[in-house]
């Protein structure tokens, strides 16, 4: 299965950011649907997980301010990001474990 991630940009510490990652087919078979994100000369970490009936998990530095949610009709997983901070600059992607599937990824920069 191919994903496509969007919506990311440069935004003010603070500010608001809405990524979206649509499949190339359903995703409806799948539990489990990540994001992570890999900040420049770092690893690539995870940043939330979302499955079906609204389970969700976070990492520490994000829960609170992002929310992962699905649209299995849409194929789509958006993580909704507010209260950016400058540390959360990195390039996002989803990842569907089942299928060691990465998304392209897009870019989030947050300014100070």
């Amino acid at each position: 299965v191919q994903l496509q991630a969007s919506g990311g940009g440069l935004v003010q510490a603070g500010g608001s950011l809405r990524l979206s990652c649509v499949a190339s087919r359903s995703i409806s078979i799948f539990r489990q649907i990540d994001w992570h994100r890999q900040a420049p000369g770092k690893q690539r970490e995870f940043v939330a997980f979302g499955g079906p009936g609204g389970n969700t998990h976070y990492a520490d530095s994000v829960k609170g301010r992002f929310t992962i949610s699905r649209d299995d009709a849409k194929n789509t997983v958006y993580l909704q990001m507010d209260s950016l901070k400058p540390e959360d600059t990195g390039t996002y992607y989803c990842y569907i474990p089942r299928v060691n599937s990465w998304g392209q990824g897009t870019l989030v920069t947050v300014s100070s």
